[in-house]
């Protein structure tokens, strides 16, 4: 009877590892899917609409980890906002992209911070830092485009 109990125990812990392993290897595995949400980019002083881009929102750790490492490309107007419950300064890198972005920090009330332009690079862990409780990113050259810049705002409405 013991060694029947190790054998299961032993198979148990065996798939335990493999599924821990495969997780690591893609985090992807742990994301069930995207919602997503509609940002405008509005004029800091006029209030006028600057752009609109339809964003994946990244509200958890294997989101935001994973990022938009697995995508191909972006549309002009796609993106990704990545969702932080606090204020901070952060870092962002390009790990594992293929093409380049712009890196949009955004505080809580929709200010944008800091905006980055990030191109795809030999070194992917370059840190692209801001403070902010949001981050945006969308097509590499979209917010000099649509003049988006700091002191402008991010409109969304999150669930």
């Amino acid at each position: 009877m013991n060694r029947r109990l190790l054998a299961i125990a032993g198979a148990s812990a065996a798939i335990a590892l493999l599924l821990v392993a495969a997780i690591a290897a893609n985090p992807t595995l742990l994301i069930a899917g995207y919602d997503t949400v509609t940002v405008e980019a509005v004029d800091g002083e006029t209030g006028e609409s600057l752009a609109v881009v339809e964003a994946r929102v990244a509200d958890g750790l294997a989101k935001q980890y994973v990022g938009l490492s697995e995508t191909d490309e972006l549309a002009a107007d796609e993106g990704m906002l990545f969702v932080h419950d606090e204020t901070a300064e952060r870092g962002y890198v390009m790990r594992g992209m293929s093409f380049g972005l712009d890196i949009v920090f955004v505080a809580p009330n929709g200010t944008v911070t800091e905006v980055h332009e990030a191109a795809p690079e030999s070194r992917p862990y370059t840190r692209y830092s801001g403070t902010g409780r949001y981050v945006l990113e969308v097509p590499r050259g979209w917010s000099e485009r649509n003049g988006v810049g700091p002191g402008d705002r991010l409109r969304f409405e999150l669930d």
